[in-house]
């Protein structure tokens, strides 16, 4: 049987949508490193995991650049599962690429585990799966807003940071979700964790009042004021959760 003809798995499928939660939609062509990288793993050519991320593109609503529709029903049920399990099935496939790469997650994500040697037993798991997830996250996140500040554009990844909109201590299920999370710069990031700025549900800039009452401040004025109403600058594939956004809402420093 013919490479073409052979019927894509659901451990290929989860792995080429973490593939496609890594990398924009001007990268997902048949040269991309990644792509081959994957092909090589799947015994897949690197043509046929382009074909299939583009189909997935297409089964995002929101996304102004379609695919090819060409998207099978395991391709829908896995996305559906994907998107409404993002953690569960995110992890998962991370751990099959681990596998298929004769590795272990936490070395794919060069986490030293001599920084842990003082925990013990299942503090060390924790501990270890905390730095994991944190790494997951912000790989994804930052990836959906091509590397740079959805509020000013900012591209220097050292004063980038993947903030959640839905608290990570509060929603342990999306945790890991591109959907609830917002790339930052450090100022607007820690702004926006004591919820005196937040987004609306059409994706505008809010300031709180407080801001306003310092607006003599140059600073104040042209990192605060000078946003408030503007529109977020737009993820390149997942779009914020309205239920995330509702909840950061209902908790913005009026």
């Amino acid at each position: 049987m013919k490479e073409g003809q052979k019927l894509w798995t659901r451990d290929e499928l989860i792995l080429a949508i973490n593939l496609y939660s890594q990398i924009t939609f001007g990268q997902m062509h048949q040269s991309n490193p990644k792509i081959i990288e994957l092909a090589n793993l799947i015994g897949r050519t690197p043509g046929s995991i382009a074909y299939k991320l583009v189909n997935f593109a297409s089964l995002d609503r929101r996304l102004k650049q379609k695919g090819m529709v060409n998207a099978s029903k395991l391709d829908r049920t896995v996305w559906q599962e994907y998107m409404e399990h993002w953690d569960d099935v995110y992890i998962e496939s991370e751990k099959l690429r681990a596998l298929k790469k004769h590795t272990t997650i936490e070395k794919l994500y060069d986490v030293n585990l001599d920084d842990y040697k003082e925990a013990e037993g299942k503090e060390v798991e924790r501990l270890v799966k905390v730095r994991v997830n944190q790494s997951i996250f912000r790989e994804v996140v930052l990836t959906n807003f091509d590397n740079k500040c959805c509020i000013t554009g900012i591209n220097i990844l050292d004063l980038l940071v993947a903030s959640h909109i839905a608290p990570w201590r509060e929603d342990k299920k999306n945790r890991l979700s591109a959907r609830n999370g917002l790339a930052l710069n450090m100022l607007h990031d820690k702004a926006f964790d004591k919820h005196l700025i937040t987004v609306t549900d059409d994706l505008k800039i809010k300031i709180s009042s407080k801001f306003y009452q310092n607006k003599d401040i140059e600073s104040i004025k042209q990192n605060f004021i000078d946003i408030d109403g503007k529109s977020l600058i737009l993820p390149k594939k997942f779009y914020p959760d309205s239920d995330f956004l509702k909840m950061h809402n209902d908790r913005f420093v009026v």
